[in-house]
């Protein structure tokens, strides 16, 4: 976690909220506040240096009222129990916002992926696999990446799972190698969508974007992805940042060239004309479009009052406290919430999904037409919840998301 604020504390909140609007019956209410299951597993692995390691690995399913668990798995030394749940929580929602047949679900490993050669992360991803073999599944629980994870930890998965069934199960998870079976588009779909996301806020707010500056706090493959669209739409990217600082150029910054920079490097700190700032300063940066893309809670109220930005899109899952969405609200700033806006992953996933079940695949054009259609569709229908009960972005979402989750629970009703 990135402060010592409990994210599934906020996910309650949040859900409380929301509570008022849909006037949830009490049973549904109480069902919506936990998970379903909670794995925990200890994964001993043998290190490079032959001393044996016990990594304790999670995957939360929170609900599946509306099809098979989804959610991505990260690796991370700050991982707890409290965030993979709140995690879980806002993958429920998040695929009910988008309209697509699953469920959430999230999964983590505490372990630090920066200090562990590639052995010693395939060893780990091979352990955790096992330790989850029995519950998750394409028909389950389909696992795919999230931080510090990829397409590689995905074939790993891949490759454990189908050997411990004896045949190939590529539906397992998403987000895997194109020749594995993966989607094209899937590795730029989280930026993607929130692009057009933003472009769709843009117009709600009167704003051209050609010319629109634009701050992105967490270089990773969702920000990087979406400052490299939004340039490609007319923005202007000003202001960046990943885990070792940030930099800052009014003149602006060109998007590709610094992910390159950052690539070579591994930080985006020290850019050629840039200025260096901290993360905060980031967030902080006057421009027209914020994006938070790195972990959870980092814009909290006291650094709300400081955000000077028109439009916030959050690239990453929770970014923002519910204190400092009252700040934001208050302010006027336009903030589109994850689950909204960064649901072009989870879209994508989906596609791949069907693919593998269908084994029949589509070219990227046809990927990023349906995940424009699918997820400008969302944003149009929060719009117009969130307008009608004159509530932010974010209670609009909740209300949509929520809402359809709660649908379901009452339509399948309780058995035995």
């Amino acid at each position: 976690m990135s402060s010592e604020t409990n994210p599934f504390d906020n996910v309650l909140e949040q859900l409380d909220i929301v509570s008022e609007y849909l006037e949830l019956d009490a049973a549904v209410k109480d069902m919506l506040r936990q998970p379903k299951r909670i794995v925990e597993v200890s994964l001993p692995v043998k290190m490079d240096n032959e001393s044996v390691k016990v990594f304790t690995g999670y995957r939360v399913q929170y609900n599946d009222a509306r099809g098979p668990f989804k959610g991505g798995i990260r690796y991370h030394p700050g991982v707890t129990l409290a965030e993979v749940k709140a995690l879980s929580a806002w993958m429920t929602w998040k695929c009910s916002v988008a309209d697509i047949p699953f469920g959430g679900g999230k999964g983590g490993v505490i372990c630090d992926p920066k200090a562990m050669s590639q052995d010693e992360l395939e060893r780990l991803t091979r352990r955790y696999t096992i330790g989850i073999a029995d519950v998750i599944g394409p028909e389950r629980d389909v696992p795919a990446p999230d931080v510090y994870t990829n397409a590689q930890v995905m074939a790993w998965i891949l490759d454990t799972y189908s050997l411990l069934k004896g045949h190939a199960v590529p539906a397992v998870v998403t987000g895997k190698p194109v020749p594995l079976g993966g989607s094209l588009g899937r590795d730029t779909a989280t930026g993607r969508g929130a692009a057009f996301c933003t472009r769709e806020a843009a117009k709600v707010k009167g704003i051209p974007l050609k010319g629109a500056t634009m701050s992105v706090q967490g270089y990773g493959n969702a920000g990087s992805n979406f400052a490299i669209i939004m340039q490609e739409m007319g923005a202007k990217l000003i202001a960046t940042s990943d885990s070792k600082g940030g930099i800052y150029n009014k003149g602006g910054l060109d998007a590709r060239a610094v992910l390159a920079f950052k690539e070579k490097t591994g930080t985006v700190v020290g850019f050629p004309g840039a200025k260096d700032i901290s993360n905060e300063e980031v967030l902080q940066t006057e421009c027209d479009v914020l994006c938070p893309a790195a972990l959870e809670n980092s814009i909290t109220g006291d650094v709300a009052k400081g955000v000077r930005s028109k439009i916030i899109t959050e690239c990453a899952n929770g970014p923002t406290t519910p204190e400092a969405d009252r700040v934001l609200d208050a302010a006027g700033v336009f903030l589109v919430p994850d689950i909204l806006a960064n649901s072009g992953g989870v879209i994508v996933s989906y596609l791949e999904w069907v693919q593998n079940l269908e084994r029949l695949y589509w070219s990227e054009d046809e990927v990023n037409e349906r995940l424009e259609k699918k997820i400008t569709s969302a944003f149009a229908g929060v719009h117009t919840e969130a307008t009608k009960k004159g509530v932010s972005m974010r209670t609009g979402a909740l209300i949509v998301g929520v809402g359809r989750v709660a649908e379901a629970i009452k339509t399948l009703g309780i058995w035995p």
